[in-house]
C-alpha cells in the first residue's frame, strides 16, 4: 500500500466535476480523462479485460484463482466530483503527525481548517492528513474510493496466495448529480452483490438511505401596473412565499438528523409573472415519503383554488428508494462487512445514509449494494480532508471481505 497517497494525488488532480445541466452521458467530457487513466492503471496491474464504454463507465475483472464456487463480489466507486465547488486545479496538501490544532489551508486567503468547527479532527491526532489548499474541494468523494479499490486489486494481483473468486470492478460517472446508475450494465457486470466504496468516516457501513424525489414547481402570475393592481395582480413570488409557509418549518435539512426526513428548497428564482422552485424530498420511511409527495399535491390544489387553475404546477420526479428492502434478504453481505472491519481492528458503525449513492439504485436494479467508508470528512467543500491511515483501513477492509467469502 506504499503508493496509495501517490495514486490518490494522481486521481484528484484530474478534473472530473459533473454538470447537472448537461443532457448527455457522461455529463462532462472531462470524466473520460480519469476513465482512460483508470483503464491504463488496471491493465498495468494485470486486469486484462479493463475497458471504458462509450458512456464513460469503467469495468474490469480480477479473475478467480480458487477451485470452488464462491460469490462474485463487485467493487464500485464514482469518478465525478460534486458541482458544489470546483474540482479543477486541486492541489492536495499533506499534514504529517497532525497535532490536533488548526490547519492553515491557505495563508493568503486566511482559510483555516479548525477543530472548533470540525471537532472530528481530534480523532486524527498523530495521523497523516491530506487536505485541500482552501480554493477547491479535495475530491475524496469519491476518488478515495476509486484509489482504495485499485490499491486493493493491485494487492490481490501481487499476492496470488490470497485465494478469491471473481472480483468485478466498476467505476461510474455522474453519481454526484444522481445519474451514476443510469447506464450501469448490471447483467454484464455479473456480480452476485457489490459494495460501493463511497462512505465517510472509518468504520461506516450503510444499507439504509432516503427515499428520494424532486418537486419542480412553476408558478404563473399576472403582472399589472402596481398603481392599478388591486384585485388584478397575482405576484408569483408571493405565491411562492405562501407555498413555503404551507410546509412544516422544522422539517428542513438544517433542523433534522438521523432518521428524520425533510423538505429542502434547493432553488428559487422568479418575477411577478413567473417563479420556479426546486424542492428536494427525502424520507427513510415509505409512508412518510408518500405523505410528503401528497403534501405538494395538496398545496397545489389549495393554491389553484385560491388563485385560479394552472397558477401552480407541481411535477414530482422520483429519484431512488431506500435500499434496505433489497439488502435485508441478503444480510450476509452486511454481517461479513462488519466482520471484515472488526478483523481490521475497527468498530463498525452502521448508520443510515442521509443521501443516496449508486448502490441505492443498483440494489433495485438487481444488484444488492450497500456502502462502505472511504475515510473522508467534510465532503464537497474546501474543508474536505482524509487521513492516509483511513484509506489504508478501507483497503484492508475490502481485502478482508474478499478473503471471508473465499473461505
Amino acid at each position: 500500500m506504499n503508493n496509495i497517497q501517490e495514486r490518490f494525488f494522481k486521481y484528484v488532480k484530474i478534473h472530473t466535476t459533473s454538470d447537472e445541466k448537461s443532457t448527455v452521458t457522461p455529463s462532462t467530457e472531462r470524466q473520460f480523462d480519469l476513465a482512460r487513466v483508470l483503464v491504463d492503471d488496471l491493465k498495468a496491474i494485470g486486469i486484462k479485460d479493463a475497458f471504458v464504454d462509450e458512456l464513460g463507465y469503467v469495468y474490469g475483472t480480477v479473475p478467480s484463482n480458487i477451485d470452488k464456487k464462491v460469490p462474485i463480489i463487485g467493487l464500485i466507486a464514482h469518478m465525478d466530483t460534486a458541482p458544489d465547488m470546483t474540482g479543477e486545479n486541486v492541489n492536495p496538501q499533506v499534514v504529517k503527525n497532525y497535532d490536533g490544532g488548526d490547519i492553515v489551508l491557505n495563508k493568503e486567503l486566511n482559510i483555516v481548517l479548525s477543530p472548533s468547527k470540525s471537532p472530528e479532527l481530534k480523532k486524527y491526532i498523530g495521523k497523516t492528513l491530506i487536505t485541500t489548499d482552501g480554493t477547491t474541494l479535495l475530491g475524496a468523494d469519491d476518488k478515495a474510493g476509486v484509489t482504495e479499490i485499485v490499491t486493493a486489486v493491485e494487492y490481490l494481483m501481487n499476492h496470488p496466495e490470497i485465494k478469491h473468486g471473481d472480483i468485478k470492478i466498476g467505476f461510474t460517472p455522474d453519481e454526484e448529480i444522481g445519474r451514476g446508475a443510469d447506464h450501469f450494465n448490471v447483467e454484464q457486470f455479473g456480480a452476485d452483490f457489490a459494495y460501493t466504496i463511497d462512505g465517510g468516516s472509518v468504520g461506516e457501513l450503510e444499507y439504509e438511505n432516503f427515499n428520494a424525489a424532486m418537486a419542480k414547481i412553476v408558478i404563473t402570475g399576472v403582472n399589472v401596473h402596481p398603481g392599478y393592481a388591486k384585485n388584478k395582480m397575482i405576484n408569483s413570488s408571493l405565491v411562492a412565499h405562501e407555498l413555503i409557509s404551507m410546509l412544516p418549518a422544522n422539517e428542513v435539512p438544517e433542523k433534522t438528523s438521523g432518521y428524520e426526513g425533510f423538505y429542502y428548497l434547493a432553488n428559487i428564482s422568479g418575477t411577478v409573472e413567473k417563479t420556479e422552485m426546486l424542492y428536494v424530498i427525502r424520507d427513510f420511511f415509505k409512508d412518510g415519503y408518500e405523505k410528503r409527495i401528497a403534501k405538494f399535491k395538496e398545496i397545489e390544489e389549495v393554491l389553484n383554488k385560491t388563485y385560479g387553475e394552472g397558477t401552480v404546477k407541481v411535477e414530482i420526479i422520483e429519484q431512488y428508494k431506500n435500499m434496505k428492502e433489497k439488502i435485508e434478504p441478503v444480510m450476509h453481505i452486511i454481517d461479513n462487512a462488519k466482520l471484515a472491519m472488526e478483523e481490521a481492528g475497527l468498530t463498525p458503525n452502521i448508520i443510515p445514509i442521509r443521501g443516496g449513492t449508486d448502490g441505492a439504485r443498483l440494489s433495485f436494479m438487481g444488484l444488492p449494494t450497500p456502502n462502505i467508508f472511504t475515510g473522508g470528512e467534510n465532503f464537497h467543500g474546501r474543508y474536505e480532508y482524509i487521513a492516509l491511515e483511513s484509506m489504508e483501513k478501507a483497503v484492508e477492509t475490502i481485502l478482508n471481505i474478499i478473503k471471508i467469502y473465499a473461505k
